[in-house]
């Protein structure tokens, strides 16, 4: 397996809770749905990642318990750390929507590459050129 979930560990091929971390996890959860920052949550029960990563460790649903991994995050904390985190995103406004523009819906293209004629030995030098070989029109429907 690549890549265990914090608060797990593998024994005889089977995941199990690590009963440490898990306390750590539960602690986390419960700081962060009570206000604390996601930072500071983390640090004063003894995580030390990156904001990201913890940021992961909040958004993790294997804590929920699948058919491998074993609950550690009961349904409603989870649940409720993520109203916490979506009430911060957007009070942070850090909600992005990318909506097509006007003017190109509707519009498709059709793209065609020339024939490769030349060759480079350095790479950057050949996709460049091959990047330029590349035809794109509108198509009319």
């Amino acid at each position: 397996m690549a890549h265990i979930p914090y608060g797990y560990h593998i024994l005889n091929g089977r995941a199990v809770v690590d009963e440490e971390k898990a306390e750590q996890l539960n602690a986390l959860f419960k700081a962060y749905v009570a206000g604390a920052a996601l930072r500071a949550a983390a640090e004063s029960v003894g995580i030390m990642l990156s904001h990201s990563s913890i940021g992961k460790l909040l958004r993790n649903q294997k804590y929920l318990g699948t058919g491998f991994y074993p609950q550690i995050i009961d349904k409603a904390t989870f649940e409720a750390a993520e109203v916490e985190r979506m009430k911060r995103v957007r009070a942070l406004g850090r909600i992005y929507k990318y909506e097509d523009s006007e003017e190109l819906k509707g519009v498709k293209h059709s793209f065609k590459i020339g024939k490769i004629a030349q060759k480079y030995d350095d790479p950057f030098k050949q996709a460049e050129y091959a990047y330029s070989l590349i035809e794109s029109e509108e198509v009319n429907e």
